[in-house]
């Protein structure tokens, strides 16, 4: 009824209703609300266009993904690892398997995201994800091996850690060896394939809470704020108290 028209309702009722049926919805708005409503839907408008073209962008990021289903693949696993510049804390890896027809809204490389955003975006992709598993490789073994080696060996770790057996695996950026899967790595994969970026988000969440709890443990460099990587705070205490046991020494020999 008209003389029961109210904002508020209507504004919920679109909350409730998937975004592909909004169109319905304004076109109902206007039959019954006429003028009152248009304020309204011209608002829930800008967010239907705003939403369609996320939809575009996932597409695009989603190219690599589909062509392995094309091929036969089932299980798609992208993978990507968050630390390889800081001056201390370890490298971290994620490998990802996501659902065929999953669809999260603002997946992207990590680096892109806010740190809430990410953490919002963690919740989600775990709560959906087929499988996911992390790799770890400490400052000592960065310091014994190089990063690069360090990275490679923490990817495969997580891809060994899988409960699901992938039949591709995208990974950003890095070739690895000793591996019977197939993959390919995708330069920039991170703001490339839906699933890699997933991996790097996960990563990226899991790692800083372990740079939150070094901060705990080693007072004095801000590794809270900084994740070990080499900010002008970070150096400055380098300076003053020294490398702390979490520092990778090839990293560090240059500010010491």
């Amino acid at each position: 009824m008209i003389e029961n028209y109210n904002l508020k309702d209507l504004e919920c009722e679109l909350l409730e209703t998937a975004k592909n049926e909004w169109p319905d919805l304004f076109v109902k708005y206007k039959i019954l609300h006429g003028d009152r409503s248009t304020k309204l839907t011209d608002r829930y408008k800008k967010k239907l266009t705003a939403y369609l073209l996320e939809l575009k962008r996932l597409e695009v990021m989603m190219y690599y993904e589909n062509q392995a289903y094309l091929a036969g693949a089932d299980y798609v696993c992208g993978i990507d690892e968050v630390g390889r510049g800081p001056l201390a804390g370890p490298v971290v890896t994620a490998a990802v398997i996501m659902p065929k027809d999953f669809l999260i809204e603002g997946i992207n490389d990590s680096k892109k995201l806010s740190a809430s955003t990410r953490e919002e975006l963690f919740v989600k992709i775990k709560a959906v994800a087929i499988d996911i598993k992390y790799g770890y490789v400490n400052h000592d073994v960065i310091d014994e091996i190089n990063i690069l080696n360090a990275t490679k060996r923490a990817m495969l770790e997580s891809i060994c850690l899988l409960d699901v057996i992938p039949d591709i695996l995208l990974i950003d950026a890095v070739t690895l060896p000793d591996i019977s899967i197939k993959q390919f790595p995708i330069i920039k994969g991170d703001e490339k394939s839906v699933s890699i970026a997933s991996a790097s988000i996960m990563a990226k969440v899991t790692r800083d809470a372990m740079m939150l709890d070094f901060d705990e443990v080693y007072p004095g460099y801000g590794f809270a704020r900084n994740k070990g990587y080499g900010t002008p705070e970070h150096i400055a205490a380098l300076k003053k108290l020294g490398p702390c046991s979490i520092h990778r020494n090839s990293f560090i020999k240059n500010f010491i």
